[in-house]
Formats: structure tokens, sequence, C-alpha cells
């Protein structure tokens, strides 16, 4: 059997509202794009869809090739809602009211066509559709800053969260302004593929400058990176392609090719931190996903992280969580 013929693919489709916020659609796809180009394993099969087959957007551009929304969506397929500029370039004056008929057609289709098994993904304001379409009650879900109120009032049974890049909540996953899309899509990228790959699509899109530690809902796995360092990315990039393997500083310069003492040199002026702070940082990231997605033990997941014994996993759980890992199952 063929490489092609064993690949997965995950269809796509990107909602194009009235008057779309073109860095909503253009982000989160490049995101794709590069993840396509980075690995054979899975593809993300895109297609745009609407309630018209062509848009004006935010910045006055006008899209076209927007095939209707379908009657009917593959198992599996992910649902990517863009968000609308209230007042697009060049426009004067309210120009909502003229495309509230197309909005009205975005909500029907999300209610009649979402089911389960499907994850439907909004960015920025796109959370309002989904909102409308009742597709949010129940769900932890965000939204641009300027729109959290709306999202309230459109989702009063939906628990919105402000001051969040992005929130997951089982098959709904919401962004907030703009480029933190991005940030969910290379999130979700992580999921599909692996980290690896969500770093490389990282490092294309330079998201590390974007990216500072004060950031709420950062990612452990982009923490450090927003610097410039071929020698330093080259060693992370090993680190989280496999957090649990034996690094010791040796074996990390070794795959930085440096000595030891210049690659704890470079790393803490390049990310603040030591090479083994890193290290257990990934660790305990890797994990947080095996407490939230298996059955394992402590025992197990101590050394499926990386930890010689539960009890240093409990300790250097300790030094960045409030809580023990136990509880952070049972909240899940």
């Amino acid at each position: 059997m063929s490489e092609l013929t064993q690949q997965k693919v995950i269809p796509v489709f990107v909602v194009v509202p009235p008057r779309t916020l073109l860095l909503d659609v253009a982000g989160p796809m490049e995101v794709l794009r590069w993840a396509n180009l980075e690995q054979t394993a899975l593809r993300f099969d895109v297609t745009y869809v609407g309630p018209a087959s062509g848009v004006s957007t935010s910045i006055g551009l006008e899209l076209a090739g927007i095939r209707p929304l379908p009657d009917r969506l593959p198992d599996g397929a992910m649902v990517v809602v863009s968000g609308s500029a209230d007042q697009p370039l060049g426009t004067v004056g309210d120009v909502r009211a003229a495309d509230a008929p197309q909005e009205a057609a975005i909500v029907d289709w999300l209610a009649r066509t979402i089911r389960s098994g499907m994850r439907l993904v909004t960015i920025c304001s796109g959370a309002l559709l989904a909102a409308r379409a009742g597709l949010l009650d129940g769900y932890e879900c965000t939204t641009h800053h300027g729109s959290v109120e709306e999202l309230r009032g459109a989702a009063p049974a939906a628990r919105v969260r402000d001051n969040r890049l992005y929130v997951e909540d089982g098959e709904r996953l919401t962004s907030a302004g703009i480029t933190a899309g991005i940030d969910l899509m290379l999130a979700i990228v992580a999921r599909e593929i692996g980290h690896g790959v969500a770093l490389a699509v990282a490092r294309y899109l330079v998201i590390y400058l974007r990216r500072g530690g004060a950031d709420p809902q950062l990612s452990p796995w982009l923490e450090g990176r927003n610097h410039l360092h071929p020698v330093i990315h080259r060693a992370q990039d090993a680190i989280a392609a496999d957090p649990a393997r034996d690094w010791s500083v040796d074996a990390v310069a070794g795959i930085a090719a440096t000595s030891p003492r210049t690659l704890s040199r470079l790393f803490n002026d390049q990310t603040g931190m030591s090479v083994t702070d890193y290290v257990n940082r990934l660790r305990i990231a890797l994990a947080r996903e095996l407490v939230m997605g298996s059955q394992l033990d402590m025992e197990g997941i101590a050394e499926r992280a990386g930890f010689s014994s539960a009890r240093q996993f409990r300790r250097a759980w300790g030094r960045l969580n409030e809580g023990p890992p136990t509880g952070l199952r049972r909240m899940g």
C-alpha cells in the first residue's frame, strides 16, 4: 500500500461570513497549509463554504470561489467559523444590517449540520454565530475581548471565559481575538500530528516572537521560544519531540553541536531557564496530557513522561501547579 493511500485525511470546512476578518481565515489556514507540507501521515483537506459565492473582507478585498453550505458534512469533519469586522476598510455607517440574512443562514446551517463527532472551531467573533445556533450551551468558550459581553448575552448557558487565548472543551474549540486563532490551530496540529510538527509550523510563522511568558494560556510547548537562536531552537526541537528521553546537559549539547558549558549559557540567555528546567516543563506538559487523556496511574504517567519515580513526578508537578495531578483528573 502506498504512503498516500495510508494517509489520514481530516476534512476542514471554513465558514466564510460576510465582512470576513481576513486574518481569521488566513492565519489558521496557513498553519494547516504548512502542517501538510511538514509531513505526509495526515492531510487537512480544506474547503471554503458560505451563504454567498463571494464576500467582501475586513480590508476591502473581495473573496470569490466560496462553495455553498453543504447539506451534510462527513464524519470527523472540522468546521472553522471565521469572525467578521463591524467596520470593514473603506465603509461608512452601519453595514451589518444588510448582511443579517447571510448571518442567519450560517446560524441555521450550523444548528442543522453540526453533530456529535465533529469539531466546531470558532475564531474571534465567529463564536457569536455558534452561540446563536445554540452550539456553545453548556460549554466553556471564549471570543475577542470586545465581544465577550455579547457572547454572554447570546449564549447565557455557556461558561464564557475572558483573558484566554483559546478554550478547548470537548468538541468545541474557541479562540480570542484574531491572531489567537493561530495559537488554537497550532494546538490542534500538535494533538493530531505531534508537537514536533506544531513547533516547526510555529517557527515558520515566527510565532515565538509574538508570545511572551505572561500571556494567558501560553502553551508550555511554546514557552521559552521567543528567540531566534538556531542552536537553542535545535536543542528545544529535539527535547520537545521526545521529552521522556534521558536529557542530560551533555546529551542536549551533542544535539546542539556545542559544548555543555556553552549550551548552558546560551540556553539561559535565550530562554530564561536552564536546560533541566526546560526538560521538566515539557515532561510535566506531557504528563498533564496523560492525566487528562489516559487511564494510566501516577506511576505509569511518571514513567511515560520520563520521571524516575512517581515521587519525582509529583515533586516536579508541585513546582509548576497548585494542586496534585489527581485533582486535575477529577476535574476532567
